[in-house]
């Protein structure tokens, strides 16, 4: 695997090295040795997947309350994502900013999100499926979440989310969060 550090500290992009033949091909998708070289979790308890169905849907931003914070590895198995995290980490120099990252199944990239992060993703295919695997394991009163489109983070999301949530639209800006 190779690990691309991105501008917010902790996360990482993770590009798959492939060992190629006429059959295809084999990769490692996770080392709990190599996860642990690079200073990131390596333990996950958890494993979640999201199935979107149709082009536009948009989901987050998420992210669990102190306490209950989780790191995230997300990889898009079907489809292809539009992938962005926040940094919410009080102490950090990237405070409330955004990092956005093409995932799909063809290019097989994977992103690492720091426990501390909020994370959302808009879907840029139909039947697009993203796997999750977590740190902690989730906790419903725990749960929080940001505005897709706070104008105080300013993400540049693809387009206007055709499907989300009651629940996601009605989230507070960060500003009233904080």
């Amino acid at each position: 695997m190779r690990f691309l550090e991105t501008e917010l500290a902790g996360a990482f992009v993770i590009e798959l090295e492939t060992a190629v033949d006429e059959r295809g091909f084999f990769a490692r998708s996770f080392c709990e040795k190599e996860f642990a070289s690079q200073g990131l979790a390596s333990r996950f308890v958890q494993c979640n997947v999201s199935f979107n169905r149709k082009t536009g849907t948009t989901r987050g931003m998420h992210w669990q309350a102190e306490g209950h914070t989780e790191a995230k590895l997300v990889r898009c198995t079907a489809g292809a994502i539009f992938d962005v995290i926040v940094d919410l980490r009080s102490d950090s120099d990237t405070r409330n900013q955004a990092f956005s990252v093409e995932l799909s199944a063809k290019n097989r990239r994977m992103l690492f999100v720091p426990a501390g992060f909020a994370h959302g993703l808009q879907s840029l295919l139909d039947d697009t499926e993203v796997f999750y695997q977590m740190s902690e394991f989730y906790n419903g009163g725990a749960e929080r979440g940001f505005r897709w489109n706070d104008p105080d983070v300013n993400i540049p999301w693809p387009g206007i989310p055709t499907f989300m949530s009651e629940r996601d639209r009605a989230l507070p800006l960060l500003s009233e969060i904080e």
